[in-house]
């Protein structure tokens, strides 16, 4: 099943000038920071409740009696109303004023993240989910709005680091949150958790942000064609990236039912964009340097980002036994520099080339992956620990100066456009490597056991001279029946072969990650450094 999410973490940059509550020079900087610190505090939520449920999940699956595949959408529901809602917020913030939208939808966000731990069967839970997706994943996008909108341009660069937070080192931290929550307290208590920052957020955005007018003449002259095909487009990939590997992709009709829909909405919805005179998403963005090459870095940063968080939980409680605490506690070291270090990365900023920032943190985040591909069965926490180390500061040195160079120069009346495509995409990016890793990790283990399922023959005598010690073992500790304890020497050899050829699968999945990151360093080489940054930041 894969789990995002993704994922996540798909924003939209700034809505146009009318979402704006206020210019810089009319607030002072006291509510000008309340409100940075109130969205990006809900925006961390937004992130975090996605890899925080993921942790508890066969927790969650076993307490409202859903089964296994059936309990999956219980992130799918979420992810799908998120990916959505995300190029929406801009539109949909400038028809009901950026303080409404943002202040209804952090409310709605809070009530039904408590609804979730009072459900009382799988139909309640995916339901209350999406709800809870679609007014969380408000939170992220309307986040960026604030920074780019309110603060000035030369304490951008703070703001982005504080975004930061949220996109790379809430899915860090999430795995840590929901695996003690759920071995001490109780899974309800993963939802619990939001309250009290929840309230702090909801309370800085009441003071901080201006009351302005709705405009609902806006909606009868919406892109709705760009709308309905984006959404029902967008909604058929998710289902189709987080459904497919357990459904056997093309194998399944279901499966290529919604690819032909993502197809044929998504196609739809970009002619309608490119031709249309007031398009939801201004795609021509897209033939900027800067903007392309850093969306598709940013598109490869998700793919790492995200999968990384997916493989290692599944190696360590596979090949480990860890259980979500102990699994928790290893990620931890992902989060914890992090936190440390961003910071600090607007004051990098200023002193040194944004794009040297981010080529040295792809090059410590592929660097880390590069790290894990000689794997054994005794790789666990300790040896862990050090790529997980440098894998934390690659990150942290990347997000903030990409989002500063990609979106550098960006017109306020784009910003909303550039904001959705540049951050969707690293959710997209989450949700496709997810999926590639999840089929990746399968044929990989396939191709492992069988050569060295060859290996082990019959006819050799290494193995038969092991088979016949471990039959003497078993019959030493309790099996009678010598024809039984030949069978488990068997049973005992083939798991063997089945843990050594997982644990290589693992070591060719990190490697894909790090060539991953590679190509991505090799695309932020092609960007532009921008005529002038304000202290380093984003315009």
């Amino acid at each position: 099943m894969a789990t995002l999410q993704i994922a996540a973490n798909s924003n939209a940059l700034a809505a146009p000038a009318a979402a704006a509550p206020a210019t810089p020079a009319a607030m002072s900087p006291v509510r000008m920071w309340a409100a940075v610190v109130g969205s990006t505090l809900g925006a961390f939520m937004a992130v975090l409740n996605i890899q925080i449920v993921n942790a508890s999940l066969a927790d969650i699956q076993g307490a409202i009696g859903a089964g296994t595949d059936d309990g999956g959408w219980i992130s799918t529901s979420y992810l799908i109303a998120e990916i959505v809602v995300i190029p929406l917020s801009a539109w949909l913030a400038r028809v009901f004023s950026l303080r409404n939208y943002l202040l209804t939808n952090a409310i709605l966000f809070l009530i039904f993240s408590v609804a979730c731990a009072f459900a009382a069967n799988l139909q309640q839970m995916i339901i209350l989910r999406a709800i809870q997706g679609f007014s969380g994943g408000v939170l992220i996008p309307m986040a960026f709005t604030i920074i780019i909108t309110l603060l000035p341009k030369a304490k951008q660069p703070i703001g982005l680091a504080l975004f930061a937070l949220s996109a790379t080192f809430a899915p860090a931290i999430g795995p840590t949150i929901g695996g003690y929550l759920t071995e001490n307290w109780g899974w309800e208590h993963i939802f619990y958790v939001n309250l009290v920052p929840g309230a702090l957020m909801v309370g800085l955005l009441w003071v901080s942000l201006d009351r302005a007018p709705m405009n609902l003449k806006l909606l009868a002259k919406g892109d709705w064609p760009g709308i309905i095909t984006m959404a029902i487009g967008l909604a058929a990939l998710q289902t189709v990236l987080e459904e497919g590997n357990k459904e056997d992709w093309f194998g399944s009709d279901f499966i290529v039912r919604l690819s032909v829909i993502a197809a044929v909405s998504l196609t739809l919805f970009l002619i309608i964009e490119l031709k249309t005179a007031n398009p939801l998403l201004n795609l021509r963005l897209l033939v900027r340097r800067n903007f392309g090459f850093g969306i598709v870095a940013n598109f490869l940063l998700g793919i790492a980002l995200y999968g990384s968080v997916f493989v290692l939980p599944i190696y360590l409680a596979r090949i480990q036994g860890y259980n979500s605490e102990q699994i928790g506690m290893v990620l931890a070291w992902t989060g914890i520099p992090q936190l440390l270090l961003i910071p600090l990365v607007p004051q990098l900023m200023k002193r040194f080339d944004v794009r040297l920032l981010i080529i040295v943190g792809f090059a410590l985040f592929a660097a880390s992956n590069f790290m894990n591909v000689h794997m054994t069965g005794d790789y666990a926490s300790d040896q862990l620990f050090w790529p997980n180390i440098v894998r934390a500061i690659g990150q942290a040195l990347v997000f903030t100066p990409l989002s500063a160079i990609a979106t550098a120069g960006i017109e306020q009346e784009n910003a909303g456009s550039a904001s959705a495509l540049f951050n969707m995409m690293r959710n997209l990016g989450g949700a496709v490597g997810i999926a590639s890793l999840q089929t990746f990790l399968s044929k990989r283990e396939q191709f492992h056991s069988n050569i060295l399922t060859h290996s082990v023959s019959i006819f050799e005598e290494a193995t038969r001279d092991r088979i016949a010690r471990l039959t003497g073992y078993f019959m030493s500790h309790g099996v009678s029946d010598q024809a039984l304890a030949s069978h488990k020497a068997v049973v005992a050899i083939a798991l063997k072969i089945r843990k050594q050829a997982n644990i290589m699968a693992f070591s060719d999945t990190f490697f894909l990650l790090g060539v991953a990151l590679v190509v991505a360093l090799l695309a932020s080489l092609l960007l532009r450094k921008p005529g002038q940054l304000s202290g380093g930041g984003a315009h």
